[in-house]
């Protein structure tokens, strides 16, 4: 699985991770995802690089089950808010193991409240595992 967070006006995290099914679990940061934003220059600074970690059971595990309990085969493609400008986009993409897959864009972070428990969890993985730099 892989999910990304996009960027905002203001100092939204901006990262790729994914997740494969042995735990193991990679993480590309741009700007602000181990690191907090306080100016326009900080976006000139060079990206945070890739981080590697084995995601906890009990976490892996949570997000099977936020995963399962979504029904996420049966969601849209595409979730936007209109009434709103500069929100950070979430991209969600899973592989099934009966080998579809589902690609998910939510403009907002908040298609369904179930892809809203996902994609907490899932920003919380940058702070509740012990992320370690190799590049």
């Amino acid at each position: 699985m892989q999910y990304e967070a996009g960027a905002c006006f203001g100092f939204c995290p901006i990262f790729k991770m994914t997740i494969n099914p042995n735990r193991t679990a990679v993480i590309e940061a741009e700007h602000f995802t181990f690191s907090e934003g306080n100016s326009k220059a900080d976006f000139s600074k060079a990206k945070e690089g890739t981080f590697k970690t084995t995601i906890k059971e009990e976490d892996f595990s949570k997000i099977i089950f936020l995963l399962e309990n979504a029904d996420l085969k049966s969601l849209k493609d595409q979730y936007k808010n209109r009434n709103v400008s500069d929100l950070p986009t979430s991209y969600l993409r899973i592989n099934f193991a009966d080998g579809t897959s589902k690609n998910i864009e939510d403009y907002g972070k908040n298609g369904t409240p179930k892809l809203a428990e996902i994609y907490k969890f899932m920003e919380n993985l940058r702070s509740n595992q012990t992320w370690v730099k190799v590049n």
